[in-house]
């Protein structure tokens, strides 16, 4: 039988697909066509709310250790303060011909030129000429430079 992308027999073997998944080619696998791809910054969002919501509880609810450090990691490299700044940088990279998992990384990594947000995502190679891809990108560093 199968689980999640995983023959199990005698030993786990992974299942041969025919289209081998490549992120660099945009290539993510059937797991992957009906999903979102967040922003630290919604996870943090996210990850607050839920929060809040168990300190409310009048239970005595532990936090995980688990979800305690992946708050503390998406509080450290969350790069947007509110929703709006957040839906606006979706927006300015929504109007692009970018893949949902191109616009979550280069709202998360906010690289600072073309060749940096390149070496970093290589599907954006031969896509983007540099000065349109430095205009998005100077599009973003507005958004988070100028945030409330």
């Amino acid at each position: 039988f199968r689980v999640a992308g995983w023959k199990m027999a005698a030993k786990a073997e992974p299942v041969s697909s025919p289209e081998e998944e490549d992120a660099t080619e945009l290539r993510f696998g059937k797991d992957f066509d009906n999903a979102d791809a967040l922003l630290i910054s919604e996870v943090k969002m996210l990850l607050e709310h839920r929060k809040a919501q168990y300190e409310s509880q009048d239970d005595d609810h532990e936090l995980s250790e688990v979800f305690s450090k992946t708050l503390d990691c998406c509080q450290t490299f969350s790069k947007y303060n509110s929703k709006e700044t957040i839906q606006a940088v979706r927006g300015t990279l929504q109007k692009q011909k970018l893949h949902k998992f191109e616009t979550a990384c280069l709202a998360n990594l906010a690289p600072s030129t073309a060749e940096e947000a390149k070496a970093l995502l290589p599907s954006l190679e031969g896509r983007f000429d540099d000065t349109e891809l430095n205009e998005i990108l100077d599009d973003i560093r507005t958004h988070i430079n100028y945030q409330y």
